[in-house]
């Protein structure tokens, strides 16, 4: 089932049908494999049909969807691949982000931290995987930002989303308060400022998804691509 968002004042419609899809493929409204109408797509947006068509370009080119000439649109499988890729260049870069958080964050940082850990707690107790997502994705930018190396969180985040499809996998399946625990444990070694453990902790909490991943497709074989599944079953939205 499609979820709309609200549209932005002055949003183009290629950019608004861009963003809704894109938010709909990572919280698995549109399920991997699923074929998408165009006209459906136009007709529940309210827009034509030609800013659907860019975005489905668009959502092709960051490997979300599958354009096949003549037959339609599906929402690409995740690929383990480059999930494991995505997973490599975050834990190369944010192990380095928690040894210099220890020297560099303020009191104020570590407050904001701890109040959105308070918050993932919340969303844990209420089983609200989307927001805590969205928490777990703060926690991380925040870091990067207190350590003025924002520019290259965004580099990182316009790769995640095959990543964060795994991610949100993994909050339906696993046990939430995994992440927030161990969330908990890099920010207390950064206040203990303990690089090396910092490092570490970053370490295990991105190293996680590469196990879970295991059992997710053990479970969900039809999301995954693989040798024996290169074509998906298609469903109209």
């Amino acid at each position: 089932m499609l979820e709309k968002l609200e549209r932005h004042n002055r949003e183009y419609a290629r950019e608004y049908v861009v963003r809704v899809l894109k938010h709909n493929i990572i919280n698995l409204n549109l399920k991997p494999g699923q074929l998408v109408s165009e006209n459906e797509i136009a007709e529940a947006l309210g827009v034509s049909r030609t800013p659907v068509r860019e975005a489905f370009l668009e959502l092709s080119r960051a490997s979300l969807v599958e354009i096949y000439p003549q037959k339609g649109t599906c929402i690409s499988l995740i690929d383990m691949d480059v999930v494991e890729e995505i997973r490599f260049m975050r834990c190369a870069v944010e192990k380095a982000i928690a040894r210099l958080s220890c020297d560099v964050l303020t009191e104020s940082d570590l407050i904001y931290l701890e109040n959105n850990l308070k918050l993932q707690e919340n969303y844990v107790a209420s089983k609200d995987y989307k927001h805590l997502l969205t928490l777990d994705d703060s926690f991380h930018e925040y870091m990067f930002k207190a350590c003025k190396k924002k520019m290259t969180y965004d580099i990182i985040k316009s790769a995640m989303a095959q990543f964060d499809r795994v991610r949100i996998l993994n909050f339906v399946e696993m046990d939430m308060q995994i992440s927030v625990k161990e969330h908990k444990e890099i920010l207390q070694a950064i206040k203990n400022k303990d690089k090396e453990m910092a490092e570490k902790l970053m370490e295990k909490h991105l190293i996680r998804v590469i196990f879970d991943m295991s059992y997710l497709k053990n479970k969900y074989p039809e999301y995954f691509k693989s040798e024996q599944n290169k074509t998906a079953n298609y469903d109209l939205i």
